[in-house]
């Protein structure tokens, strides 16, 4: 978070009394807080010593989520380029926790300042409550973790349980524990309790005799035809929702099955059997895991009540709230007093010692029961009969609930039976059961939705950064790859193209945009323009790419979110070739010092471009034996090594206008290069290259060039000193009666930034013609107006200068004011709209009009 201390800028802790005794007394467990002292007790020692709000909320807001039972602990407090206002990072395990806990970590220092009482226990609860409406489910979570620890990518889909494993067209998905390999008419039957039992009775599977009724006058034929003791549940419940257990009586039966009706509206009369509970993990049609349930229960003493032996069990470190440990804390509810009832005791009432009493009807660890792993016990036959029910019932995943005295004797032998099979089973009592060995029974599903060993689901992946260019190289780049046959996504500043479908408009340079492409299954590969105000503001959206691409660095945007120079934004784009995989390769200007340095903090293999063939690092990386792309006589060339591959000649290329936008030539030249490193040949590039036209289609709004009659409009994104200085190099080779250009200011530039725009036009232009930004950020139009006045009279006050403040209105002026033989260039943000009038006066003009009309 960035955060303003404003007056306590001037207050450190060591001059605000008492402070370090109420931090103490609030918090005594951040004894174990280190800090720089490398100690325990080293940040009560810095805050004794005084040190800054900023950094006091760090700790307290990695202190708080750590009392919430999600352990974290990296944080820093680093200056925001601005008095008194920070940037406080710290780590989370939730992210909306993280949130939470950042603006709790205010409201506590603030109290702490002031010695006001702050209830410290709510704001943890709710911390916790978030976490178990925002988690994954340990199930979920621990195919996401087996995933993540193959290198295998993953996005979370919905707020639930849906994630998607892999990219684009290698994408599996999960739900829960459901894959989207499993049979749908598999979890069509494991959930019709009916034809589950029908299929299993079939097949010489041992059963519970049973009968399913949906009126209340077919329930005593029912309970004679199995006989008591019985089990009554609905068809279609799941986790114990609406079932009874030794059921003994009619009367009983008859509550029995209304609480079922209530869940289903069929319902399921069904022989007791007597043992104990086990539950079999079948996946892929091999046994992986086998745990004993208990329900939850209490064992008297002789001495205490029900509920305070409750509340003793509750203080096992090992129950938690929710999922959040390996057992879950034991809730008396309704249900409880029910079952307790039944043996005529209240939760009030004292059990004998030793007496176990029993206080929920099912055994699922969610409400509070325990798992003993015996995977290692199970009898062969039963080993065998479950793989043989996977296959019966048609499900890669299933959970198989068997009552029996002794699951190491065969099911006949015992007098026991098949349950139950479950679609989507719970993962929880195998990952972790409470007596006996964890398994990890993530892995056998990650293997079949990856069969092939070292597949990771992903999709090449080439991400694109720097100040001016990576627009026009990322849609190069995308053309290159479609005219190789890949289906494409790719991401601009002017929108998310699908196989050259524009299907999102806008800025889509930010994370939201990279996962758009990487959750299309039609994808296979993707090509990521990434600006620095998504990576600022939220990340990457994806976690590694085969490709990162730096074009260059200059003064853009500077003084917008703690970015005060070139060498902080340099940081920022320095993070795409940090993100690159080991044996992917990061792409860098050798001829931008900046771009350059970015090298020291890579961890895959370099390649580097220059127009100088001549550079001395290019020489360098060639002498490695390393990639490199050049222009040299008059060529657009691969090396390998010392080894030249040309490619064709830059003035062939339409892209260039002939040789003369050298700028797009520095565009091209990291566009080869990550063909080449993606397996595309060189005959492939070529004819990628001749094929890629500067037109609104292709490359809207860069260097579009539209000839009239009796004059021609350039159009260019061009919008900050760089990319003016570029411009020039290329409008100074064009013949032209007169020169107009239109110009605009962009609000949350720096003045000089603004005023260096306006001499550079100056230079440029015989005429000029301010009109404003659609989007004004942060400053009025006059301000905006006069600056690029200011920065054109610095370099001629002679210019002729008009001001038109709309666009529509200052490209209609400049079109129906050209000179034979002129050239209006008009530098755009909003290309859209200025492509959608030019190209109106295009067709004006082929009506024969004159005159044109917005």
């Amino acid at each position: 978070m960035v955060l303003d201390l404003e007056e306590m800028e001037e207050l450190p802790s060591n001059k605000i009394e008492g402070f370090s005794d109420r931090l103490k007394e609030m918090f005594p467990s951040m004894f174990s807080h280190r800090c720089s002292v490398g100690e325990p007790g080293g940040f009560f020692q810095r805050v004794e010593e005084g040190t800054w709000m900023g950094h006091v909320i760090e700790h307290i807001a990695l202190e708080i989520q750590t009392l919430a039972d999600m352990d974290t602990g990296f944080g820093r407090t680093r200056g925001y380029g601005e008095k008194g206002v920070y940037n406080v990072v710290f780590s989370y395990v939730e992210e909306n926790v993280g949130r939470y806990a950042a603006k709790a970590a205010v409201e506590i220092c603030e109290a702490l300042i002031s010695g006001e009482k702050y209830n410290l226990e709510a704001d943890i609860q709710r911390m916790r409550e978030i976490r178990e409406d925002e988690r994954l489910g340990p199930s979920t979570g621990s195919i996401v973790e087996e995933a993540e620890s193959r290198g295998i990518p993953w996005i979370r889909l919905n707020k639930y349980s849906l994630c998607q494993l892999g990219y684009g067209a290698n994408q599996k998905r999960i739900q829960a524990t459901v894959t989207s390999e499993t049979s749908s008419i598999g979890v069509e039957l494991a959930c019709d309790k009916e034809d589950t039992k029908y299929l299993l009775e079939q097949a010489e599977v041992l059963v519970p005799r049973g009968d399913i009724i949906g009126r209340e006058s077919s329930l005593e034929e029912a309970c004679r035809y199995v006989g008591f003791p019985l089990v009554v549940k609905p068809v279609g419940g799941n986790h114990g929702r609406g079932i009874t257990v030794n059921i003994k009586n009619y009367e009983d039966a008859l509550v029995a099955f209304h609480a079922a009706k209530n869940v289903s509206p069929k319902v399921i009369i069904e022989k007791y059997i007597t043992g104990e509970d086990y539950r079999l993990l079948v996946i892929n049609n091999v046994l992986v895991a086998a745990a004993k349930r208990t329900p939850a229960n209490v064992v008297g003493d002789g001495k205490s009540t029900i509920s305070e032996l409750v509340e003793e069990v509750n203080k096992d470190p090992r129950r938690g709230y929710g999922h959040e440990n390996v057992l879950t804390k034991i809730t008396i509810n309704d249900l409880t007093r029910t079952i307790i009832a039944a043996k005529g005791y209240t939760e009030d009432s004292v059990p004998s010692k030793d007496e176990i009493v029993i206080l929920k009807d099912t055994a699922n660890l969610s409400t509070g029961g325990t798992a003993e792993d015996v995977t290692d016990i199970v009898h062969p036959s039963n080993v065998s009969m479950a793989e043989r029910i996977s296959k019966i019932i048609d499900l890669d995943i299933c959970g198989i609930d068997i009552m029996t005295t002794d699951i190491s004797q065969p099911l006949e032998e015992t007098g026991g039976a098949v349950l139950e099979v479950n679609a989507g089973p719970g993962f929880r009592m195998h990952l972790a059961p409470t007596i006996g060995l964890p398994r990890n029974v993530a892995a056998p599903v990650v293997d079949k939705l990856f069969p092939n060993h070292g597949d990771t689901g992903r999709i090449p992946i080439i991400s694109i950064t720097g100040t001016n260019g990576k627009t026009t190289t990322t849609r190069l780049i995308a053309h290159i790859a479609k005219m190789k046959g890949y289906r494409v996504g790719y991401t601009t500043s002017d929108g998310v193209y699908i196989q050259n479908r524009l299907l999102m408009k806008g800025d889509c340079t930010g994370p939201a945009s990279a996962e758009f492409v990487l959750k299309d299954p039609t994808v296979n590969f993707a090509v990521l323009e990434c600006a620095r105000g998504g990576l600022l503001r939220a990340g990457l959206g994806f976690k590694k790419c085969d490709v990162g691409i730096v074009t260059n660095v200059a003064a853009d945007h500077l003084g917008l979110k703690g970015i005060h120079t070139v060498e902080q934004l340099a940081k920022v784009k320095g993070v795409i070739p940090e993100t690159v995989l080991p044996d992917g390769y990061a792409i860098l200007n050798a001829d931008d010092d900046l771009v350059y340095e970015m090298r020291r903090s890579i961890n895959c293999n370099l390649a580097l471009f220059s127009m100088d063939e001549e550079n001395p690092r290019i020489k360098a990386l060639q002498k490695l034996g390393g990639i490199t792309a050049i222009y040299e006589n008059g060529y657009v060339t691969i090396c390998r090594g010392t080894w030249k591959m040309r490619i064709m000649k830059a003035e062939n290329i339409p892209l260039t206008y002939g040789g003369k936008a050298t700028f797009m030539i520095q565009n091209i030249l990291p566009a080869v290069i990550a063909a080449n490193v993606r397996g595309i040949g060189i005959e492939d590039m070529k004819v990628a290259l001749e094929t890629f036209i500067p037109s609104a289609s292709q490359t809207p709004g860069r260097l579009n060039l539209f000839k009239f009659e009796n004059f021609s409009i350039l159009l260019d994104y061009a919008h900050n000193p760089a990319g003016m200085r570029a411009l020039q190099k290329f409008t100074d080779n064009l013949e032209a009666t007169i020169k107009v250009g239109i110009i605009a200011g962009v609000g949350d530039r720096r003045k000089e930034d603004t005023n260096e725009l306006g001499s550079i036009a100056a230079e440029m232009f015989d005429e000029i013609i301010i009109r404003q930004d659609k989007h004004l950020r942060g400053k009025s139009e006059e301000e905006l107006i006069k600056m690029l006045d200011d920065g054109i009279k610095m370099k001629d006050p002679n210019k002729k200068t008009t001001i038109i403040p709309s666009e529509k209105e200052a490209i209609t002026h400049a079109v129906n004011n050209a000179t034979k033989g002129s050239l209006i260039i008009l530098c755009s943000d909003v290309i859209p709209d200025a492509l959608e009038l030019v190209m109106k006066f295009k067709e004006q003009e082929s009506n024969g009009e004159r005159t044109f009309a917005q």
